[in-house]
């Protein structure tokens, strides 16, 4: 089918020969603890030139880079810095979500590190762990990101999304970014229905945004009929105006190709305006990162 441009709001790049990167995630032989075997993704080297290659049939026309080297003993600004020498090579990533931990005393310099380093950081993600969305000093964090205009690219599942809207609603200047629809774990009724409830909360805040991506982590020989409720509840709660879309790739290539996830994106809203469909394929994304 014809494809519609597409703004990709999130992949990642990786090169697991560099010095100052290690990305623990794609150690050989480790098993990730919800996914399961990726091992056919983790390639030495995954950037910019092999994306473009990848999806050069895709009509991508920008691409968000969402942090990949997440482990702990790493100064996180090496990874901006790296992504900018790829970005001004080729084009690409369009725009940046960095690493960050939003309870760091020295947040507020490590935010101006990463903006020195490059110009397309858009936002951050703090993969925190235990009650961190009740954290004074996450808040803290949190609302420091809505002072510089700042996304907060958030991984919450069901069980948290009540508290996530609660901080939300706290601080209203911070636009939030909900990844993969919530990182669904389970494709059962009685899940569906407890995730829509979270979902439900989350549509709540008017700064929450919903990031329609990674719906085969946990699906992984899905189908357009076995992602589309997912999908399309998500429409349903936050509207047409209030979600963008991404792939997860390359990690979601353990489970398909590139152009799959697209056709089955655009099969789903077919019955959406070309204007509804404009939105959530690129000109959501746009407004959003201001790319």
């Amino acid at each position: 089918m014809a494809r519609l441009p597409f703004f990709d709001t999130h992949v990642h790049f990786w090169d697991l020969s560099h010095p100052k990167l290690h990305y623990a995630w794609l150690k050989p032989g480790l098993i990730h603890p919800i996914i399961g075997d990726i091992e056919s993704v983790k390639l030495p080297l995954y950037g910019a030139e092999q994306f473009i290659t990848e999806t050069s049939a895709a009509n991508v026309v920008k691409v968000l880079h969402v942090e990949a080297d997440v482990d702990a003993g790493d100064d996180p600004v090496d990874e901006t810095i790296w992504l900018e020498q790829q970005a001004r090579r080729t084009g690409i990533p369009t725009g940046i979500i960095a690493d960050t931990n939003l309870k760091a005393p020295e947040l507020e310099r490590e935010i101006e590190r990463h903006l020195q380093a490059s110009a397309r950081v858009r936002g951050f993600r703090d993969f925190s762990e235990g009650n961190y969305l009740e954290d004074a000093d996450f808040a803290r964090g949190f609302a420091l990101l809505g002072k510089h205009g700042l996304v907060c690219d958030l991984d919450c599942v069901a069980e948290n999304m009540a508290k996530a809207r609660d901080l939300a609603n706290r601080y209203p200047d911070t636009t939030v970014v909900v990844d993969h629809a919530g990182f669904p774990r389970e494709r059962s009724t009685e899940y569906f229905n407890f995730w829509k409830h979270g979902i439900d909360a989350l549509a709540q805040a008017p700064s929450v945004w919903c990031k329609i991506s990674g719906l085969a982590m946990c699906d992984h020989d899905w189908t357009v009929a076995s992602i589309r409720p997912w999908f399309e509840y998500c429409l349903e709660a936050f509207g047409t105006k209030r979600c963008v879309l991404g792939t997860n790739w390359p990690l979601d290539r353990a489970f398909s190709s590139y152009e799959a996830v697209l056709d089955a994106y655009q099969e789903i809203v077919s019955t959406l305006t070309l204007e509804e469909q404009s939105d959530l394929f690129f000109a959501n994304a746009e407004r959003l990162f201001e790319l």
